[in-house]
């Protein structure tokens, strides 16, 4: 069995803790691999070695950073095959639906090559008699993310990517569930320019989490996960004086106005409801059709189209809808909030629960369900699922929906499909979550602006990519200088007396 490791100073590094965690396949359910959990010690070598390289890589000069990731780009389309395969080896997503995770990170990485415009300070000439003032904006030192299992090339490359730009050092703790292609995104990294030392990937579980937490010379983290484990980073590392910023979970509604383009918002829901197997932070989960004729005609338009999702292994094709969930546990939790759903009264219209995929009996599949009549009163309306399940909640007026959104404690994302452009406008400003979307389902902001939800959904004033990112990663230094003004006495020319 393959045996992972750390990735330390331009090396790959075998775990000295004793502890392990295992890797699945998900598709078989069999172990492929284990996977070192760092100790304290181990991440704080790391940390070490990272605020040694650091200094020399922040005196490199924007540009040379920015050649880099060039660099790195074109290492990333390179190898973007070997990357797919192995991040859908151990999550389980098909292969296109991989090959959009590691391309949505490229993306960031690619505005990242601004960094030389972006790192600009400002200037103020004569601010006062003789004293000019300006800023500059100078790395942290010494940055670190903790990442998660459904995006483990675009997440973390959202995160290393501005942070190294800048010209800080980078601790990598990303999901033990599947940590392969953090590490082979550090090789590609080095491959492209990056001194060894500047970004470090350590595999680990809570041991190590808290070791990032409360290290002295760690100087911000970012994460993203559930929102009880964002509360935990953000209130500890804040209490450690770090900068923090962190992402939580998501329930995110999609509205269905009786004027919508019903088979367009049916395959918009279907593919923002299914994909990735409903293990996104921006999945739809609960669809709000405005009155009962809407939510009939939408439910119509639904059935069929769920039924013929094609769900299997990432080997079976480019026409497999989507995967199997990321473990047995993920899989027995959707399972129990279906049941509960169920036994709350909402309407199963589609009922996945007996799915079954012959010769991958042992795999962490679920198949699609759809309900309707759903309350939210409901568990399957309050929690994030993270799985193929879709709840219909039926509202009878614009008013009710869109309040349903604004009262549910996350606030990630939401959407609303409608042809008229004054309810499309009023629900854009009125609506209180941080990603909208009109006629667009998934409504992830492209790289060059910024990616953040409110409520629960979010603990930290900036967000993700974009300028935020530049403005997380470094901190401003305002200088205010004053020279001698006057006019001075000139050259000599001619011999002087002496005085």
């Amino acid at each position: 069995m393959q045996e992972l490791t750390h990735y330390l100073n331009g090396e790959h590094v075998k775990g000295g803790s004793g502890r392990f965690a295992d890797v699945f396949n998900p598709a078989t359910g069999d172990v492929q691999a284990k996977v070192p959990l760092a100790s304290a010690d181990e991440v704080a070598r790391a940390v070490e070695i990272a605020a040694a390289a650091q200094p020399a890589w922040g005196a490199t000069n924007p540009q040379r950073r920015a050649r880099v990731m060039m660099k790195f780009v074109d290492l990333l389309n390179r190898d973007m095959d070997k990357l797919a395969e192995a991040l859908s080896r151990e999550h389980g997503k098909t292969v296109p639906d991989a090959k959009g995770d590691v391309q949505r990170g490229l993306e960031v990485v690619e505005y990242c090559i601004g960094a030389p415009q972006l790192l600009k300070g400002e200037f103020t000439d004569s601010a006062g008699p003789g004293i000019d003032m300006y800023s500059m904006r100078q790395a942290l030192g010494v940055t670190a993310g903790i990442t998660p299992f459904n995006f483990p090339a675009m997440i973390p490359m959202w995160m290393f990517a501005p942070a190294i730009v800048c010209g800080n050092a980078f601790i990598l703790k990303p999901s033990e569930r599947d940590p392969s292609v953090p590490l082979m995104l550090a090789e590609l990294l080095e491959e492209a320019g990056l001194p060894k030392g500047i970004l470090q990937v350590v595999n680990g579980d809570k041991e190590a989490v808290d070791a990032i937490l409360h290290h002295p010379v760690i100087q911000s983290v970012g994460f993203v996960g559930s929102t009880p484990i964002a509360e935990y980073i953000y209130g500890t590392g804040c209490a450690q004086g770090k900068r923090v910023q962190c992402f939580g979970g998501a329930k995110n509604h999609m509205i269905v106005m009786p004027d919508a383009d019903m088979d367009q918002a049916a395959d918009a829901l279907v593919g923002a409801g299914y994909g990735a197997a409903g293990e996104r932070c921006m999945a739809i989960s609960v669809a709000v059709p405005v009155g009962d004729e809407t939510a009939d005609r939408l439910i119509d338009k639904l059935v069929p189209r769920i039924e013929k999702l094609k769900v299997g292994p990432y080997m079976a094709g480019n026409d497999v809808d989507y995967g199997p969930v990321v473990t047995a546990a993920a899989k027995a939790n959707i399972e129990r909030l279906v049941q509960s759903g169920v036994d709350q009264g909402a309407k199963l219209v589609v009922d996945g629960r007996d799915f079954s995929l012959q010769g991958y009996e042992d795999g962490f599949f679920v198949g699609p369900h759809l309900f309707d009549n759903v309350t939210k009163d409901m568990d399957i309306y309050k929690t994030e699922i993270f799985g193929p399940v879709l709840s219909t909640v039926r509202a009878q007026s614009y008013e009710e929906a869109i309040g349903l959104a604004m009262d549910h404690e996350y606030g990630n994302g939401t959407a609303i499909f409608t042809r008229d452009g004054d309810t499309a406008r009023d629900f854009a400003n009125r609506i209180n979550i941080g990603m909208v979307g009109i006629n667009v389902p998934i409504p992830v902001p492209l790289a060059y602006h910024t990616f953040g939800g409110w409520k629960k959904s979010v603990f930290g004033d900036l967000n993700q990519h974009g300028p935020d990112a530049f403005k997380f990663y470094t901190r401003t230094k305002t200088i205010t200088s004053r020279w001698p003004s006057g006019i001075k006495e000139g050259g000599e020319f001619n011999f002087k007396a002496m005085d």
